[in-house]
């Protein structure tokens, strides 16, 4: 095999493995921009209260229990962001 062949002969193999990694990338793109989309929906559905909708029982929840779950994922939150305010503060970072 002469040098000029060889260096063909890489010139393919790179080629394919640039082919074979532009192919990858756009797979792995269009699953994080999925999962980005995805964890909007799933905290839209959490603070809601959706996942308190019992399937077995024809899609319904009791009302008490899903405002309650509302009441108090809405009470955790703030509470969380009132705690990093305070911590904040306490460490002079504000």
């Amino acid at each position: 095999m002469s040098r000029k062949d060889d260096a063909q002969h890489r010139e393919q193999e790179a080629r394919e493995v640039l082919d074979r990694l532009a192919r990858e990338s756009e797979t792995l793109g269009s699953s994080a921009a999925a999962r980005a989309a995805g964890w909007r929906s799933r905290l839209s559905d959490h603070f809601s209260g959706r996942d308190a909708v019992d399937e077995a029982q024809g899609g319904t929840a009791d009302p008490i229990e899903l405002w309650g779950r509302r009441i108090g994922r809405i009470l955790s939150l703030i509470g969380v962001v009132v705690l990093g305010l305070w911590l904040a503060f306490q460490l002079h970072w504000l």
